[in-house]
């Protein structure tokens, strides 16, 4: 199997030994670029196999580039620590389905999960990513935060990656609070400047398409809650933008 999982790492003790595990089903080597853990991280990657690379954060889209050089195939799976190929992905890859077509980097569709509950609702799904491209001729933007694939041939395919991202609401909204930071910083440094009105309607905004055009309020109490957070995400960033253009006049 010529394919290079690459993964990103800080502080995944809990994931990162599955991760690897997972990632040996489909590729012939595994690539770890950490982010200086101050946990078991580097142990556990080393003790499965992975290579590791130290490398202190660069950024999202950054931190991705910066392992491919290290990467011996050009056909790479770059999973998040917290992410995991669903059987039908597996399939797709281990029979060589991505080798029929002129493309070179697969979007799946991804389930996210809070805990062991699925988030299918409030626009969380079919939420895709693009985690599986040919490095010759694709690769991740330098975006901070959320980072895309730049890809000449891009195809959607309906095959899973499994996200187990938060175990608790509040790992939902850190996280959330921490991507806003990056986020709002990022639209600072590409030029963007906004009014005081921005961070409101935004917010408005996020949440009528999450609890009613995606039909969030058919979930009960949590689609309201995934789309509150929703809301708050994208208020949070442009507030956030707003005090990085005055502390910097």
């Amino acid at each position: 199997m010529a394919i290079s999982g690459l993964v990103i790492t800080f502080n995944e003790e809990k994931m990162i030994g599955k991760c690897i595990d997972a990632l040996f089903k489909v590729c012939d080597e595994v690539i770890i670029v950490d982010s200086n853990s101050k946990d078991n991280t580097v142990a556990i990657a080393k003790e499965k196999g992975a290579i590791v690379i130290s490398q202190a954060f660069l950024g999202d889209g950054p931190q991705r580039t910066h392992g491919l050089p290290f990467c011996k195939n050009d056909w790479i799976l770059n999973l998040d620590a917290d992410e995991f190929l669903d059987s039908d992905a597996e399939e797709f890859i281990l029979n060589a389905n991505y080798l029929q077509g002129n493309f070179d980097a697969f979007s799946f569709r991804v389930k996210n999960f809070l805990g062991d509950k699925l988030i299918d609702f409030a626009g969380w799904y079919p939420d895709h990513k693009v985690r599986f491209f040919n490095k010759s001729t694709a690769k991740p933007s330098d975006s901070i935060v959320h980072q895309k694939i730049i890809a000449q041939n891009e195809k959607k395919v309906s095959v899973h990656i499994l996200h187990y991202g938060w175990e608790s609401l509040e790992q939902i909204i850190a996280k959330k609070n921490q991507y806003s930071s990056w986020h709002a910083q990022q639209l600072y440094d590409q030029g963007k400047r906004i009014n005081a009105f921005k961070p409101i309607l935004n917010g408005k905004v996020a949440f009528f398409r999450c609890y009613f055009i995606k039909k969030g309020f058919l979930n009960g109490l949590d689609g309201l809650t995934i789309s509150l957070i929703q809301a708050f995400f994208s208020y949070m960033k442009y507030a956030k933008l707003i005090k990085i253009q005055k502390n910097n006049k």
